[in-house]
Formats: C-alpha cells, structure tokens, sequence
C-alpha cells in the first residue's frame, strides 16, 4: 500500500483581498514525482512555498504522514529539517565555503556529528561533479554549480520530501542539463519523494508521475504525468502545451 507523505486539502491562500490560491487539494505518495505547471503568474511557487512555511495560509489544511500541521514557526522549523527546498536563487552564503554551506545546518540545527555529515557532503559532491571545488566560495561559482550545491546542501539534511522552484530558470541551455540530470538521477536511483515547479516541459514528461495545472490560483486539471502530455483534459492545458512548442 502506498505511503502518504503530504495530502493538502482545500488550501486557500489571500495576500490582503487578492486570493492567490483556492481551494487546492492533492496528495503525494512516498517514491513520487508532482510537478506544478501552468502559465507564470498561475500560482505554482506560491503553492510550494506554503508547502514549507514560508508563505502563511488563511484557511485549509496540510498533513505530513497523516498528522495536521500546526502552522507556527517552530512547527515549520522542525518539519523543514524534513521537507527540503531548492529556489531558483540558490540562497548559498556567501561568507562560507562550499563545505561550510553543506555542513552549516546538518551539524548546527540538527546536531550530527561533523565528521560523518562532512564525509556524506564530499560523497554527494562527487555525485555531482564538484568535490574539486570544496573549498570555493559561492563567488567563485558559475549558476549551474551554485544550484548543483544547493541540492546537495538540502539533501544533506535527509529529507523525505524535495521541493524544487523553477530551479533552472537562471541557467543557460547547457547549466539546465546538469542540473535537471541530478533531478533525474534523485528519482530513478534514489526514489525521492518531489513536487517540482517548472517550465522544462520535455523534463516534466519524463519525470512526473502526477501533473497539478495551475491557472489563476487553482488546479484545473490533475492528471497521471504522461497522459497530461498526450491527451490532456482541459483545453486550457492543451494551448498551453502548444504555447511551449511541446
């Protein structure tokens, strides 16, 4: 039986008057891939961002393995040792190494030992091509390698859920290959829970297991990742995948 790991239900979310999100409601299973589409401005990063507390909502409700959330900053504090985030402007010190920026959270927040959380930091540098700039700072980074070590800075952390926000809309053509193979590569080797915001079509096709597509703060359609792509339900969906050429 499948393993629950986030249900959100009739969420709503108002910045003053506006409403920016209505109504929304889904789930995603441990091993699964949801990636949120839709025209900019539809409200996917404000959706992942409450995911992980750093946006507020007004009315509704998030579970995490079945228990409610209680949305108070302590509560979100400990759950974002659980719930990782990548943004699309890297959020790395500038002040710290590439090491340090990996080992800060690990061993301060979390308490680990440092030695073990710096062996697993080198480990998963390697996995991306980067463990020779260990002892660079962000400065001395292109944007590829800056996103490539804020992925690994999250999953040094354990999470058991990755949010990713448009993580490759800064990147040229030949960064964004790098850093959507590593995506890749989290779901097919590592089987890592994801909800991605993107606008890399062939990406979300070959990735999603589920499709949430978002127009005007709602989902109008929430449909099995491939079939999203050939035989979507609403005709919104369908001049949107013409308008990306997909």
């Amino acid at each position: 039986m499948a393993e629950e790991i986030l249900k959100v239900e009739h969420l709503n979310k108002f910045y003053g008057d506006w409403q920016a999100l209505h109504d929304i409601n889904f789930s995603i299973n441990k091993g699964e891939v949801v990636t949120l589409l839709g025209p900019s401005g539809s409200g996917k990063s404000t959706l992942i961002r409450t995911l992980n507390g750093l946006e507020p909502f007004k009315d509704g409700r998030i579970y995490f393995h079945g228990k409610q959330v209680d949305p108070n900053p302590k509560t979100w504090q400990d759950l974002r040792q659980k719930i990782g985030m990548v943004f699309q402007s890297y959020d790395l010190f500038p002040n710290l190494t590439v090491l340090d920026n990996i080992l800060l959270a690990p061993v301060k927040v979390q308490g680990r030992d440092k030695a073990a959380v710096q062996k697993e930091a080198l480990e998963l540098l390697d996995r991306v091509e980067l463990r020779n700039h260990a002892d660079a700072y962000p400065r001395e980074l292109s944007g590829g390698q800056k996103q490539r070590i804020a992925i690994v800075r999250a999953l040094a952390m354990h999470p058991e859920l990755m949010l990713f926000d448009e993580v490759t809309a800064s990147l040229d053509p030949e960064m964004v290959r790098g850093v959507l193979k590593i995506i890749k590569e989290l779901s097919d080797q590592d089987h890592m829970t994801m909800i991605i915001v993107t606008h890399e079509m062939n990406f979300a096709a070959k990735i999603a297991d589920q499709v949430l597509f978002l127009e005007n703060g709602r989902i109008l359609e929430e449909t099995p990742g491939q079939q999203f792509f050939d035989h979507p339900q609403t005709d919104r969906a369908t001049e949107f995948l013409n308008s990306m050429d997909f």
